[in-house]
């Protein structure tokens, strides 16, 4: 396979980390970038062009694939113009401000059977989930009866950040569909999909236009039940997902990231006992590495490559988790009147 000429549209934090891994594969190579931040066009000191704007490196450039790293606003049309331009696509979640963007998308998708298009929900790849998912679809710990899912932070806006995240305007929602997205499709990765959902939704907490806290009950076809909980008033960062099985249960805690704030990734595993007394053996494995940016790009290559279909973070799993996020807005009625928002049917 020759060498696949990157272009990243979207330099910022994310941007300049995926940078990092695409060129530590050995299919792809960066050639262009593109911000706002950019007062002018040039090359950086490595030979990497940049521009102000994607239009300008989408333009000017010869690419193979395109990374888009952008603001919600514009990361759904900025994919399509990708795609329109005959380039594989990987894409951030979430794939846009709601469900109509990620539908556009696919619409154009559809249209060029030869790309692969694929979005950022990395949470897949930490080996915590893969093990813990390994044992569920194993079947040997019996089937899922709930899961209770916590994924918060302690602020919309980042110290240091721009403050975009805060802007329904620009972000199209707030903590859930910002990082409690990556819960969602965890709980849609383990569950399947979810018929019924209940929910509270609020910002009263930091007064943006934007939710700081949503809760949810939600219940599968099957009758699984999840609780989630997705925070910008987590005063410690925490993530924590409890799934409970017939024989036994799996408790996700903590996870590596780039902050280092969210404590040690673990996995314990609980083998019920016989006599219901309620102190199960258990065993914690502690993960010190995080493969899942690299593996990620590298799933992303393997699927350009094999031109087989993209495995994790298809456009059906991205449309599949933002229909669930609006859903859960969407059955908060104050919260759905006031917005004026439309769930997945709607």
């Amino acid at each position: 396979m020759n060498t696949l000429r990157v272009g990243i549209a979207g330099y910022g934090i994310v941007g300049k980390r995926r940078r990092h891994f695409i060129d530590a594969h050995p299919a792809f190579t960066t050639v262009a970038v593109c911000d706002r931040t950019f007062t002018k066009e040039g090359t950086m000191a490595d030979g990497v062009r940049y521009y102000r704007d994607s239009h300008r490196l989408l333009d000017a450039e010869k690419l193979d694939v395109l990374f888009v790293c952008l603001t919600n606003d514009v990361a759904a049309e900025v994919t399509m113009a990708g795609l329109r331009q005959g380039l594989h696509v990987f894409c951030e979640k979430p794939p846009g401000r709601d469900v109509a963007d990620i539908r556009a998308v696919i619409d154009v998708e559809s249209q060029h059977p030869g790309l692969r298009l694929k979005y950022g929900f990395n949470h897949r790849y930490h080996d915590s989930v893969r093990d813990a998912l390994a044992l569920v679809r194993s079947g040997n710990m019996g089937g899922l009866i709930d899961m209770k899912g916590v994924y918060g932070k302690s602020a919309i806006i980042s110290f240091g950040q721009s403050d975009w995240r805060s802007k329904r305007a620009i972000a199209g929602g707030g903590i859930l569909l910002d990082q409690g997205i990556h819960m969602v499709d965890l709980m849609r990765l383990f569950g399947g999909e979810f018929v019924d959902v209940h929910a509270f939704v609020s910002n009263r907490a930091w007064g943006h236009d934007i939710e700081d806290n949503a809760y949810a009950l939600m219940r599968t076809k099957d009758g699984a039940v999840a609780m989630l909980h997705s925070s910008a008033t987590q005063w410690r960062h925490r993530f924590q997902l409890d799934i409970t099985l017939e024989k036994g249960s799996l408790i996700l805690s903590g996870i590596l990231s780039g902050s280092k704030s969210y404590g040690a990734e673990t996995l314990t595993v609980a083998w019920a006992c016989d006599n219901g007394a309620g102190d199960p053996r258990e065993q914690t494995t502690r993960y010190n590495n995080d493969p899942s940016w690299a593996d990620e790009i590298a799933d992303f290559a393997d699927a350009i490559a094999r031109d087989r279909p993209i495995s994790e973070g298809s456009s059906d799993d991205a449309l599949k988790t933002m229909a669930l996020v609006y859903k859960i807005y969407c059955a908060d009625p104050e919260w759905k009147q006031k917005w004026g928002l439309r769930d997945a049917e709607g």
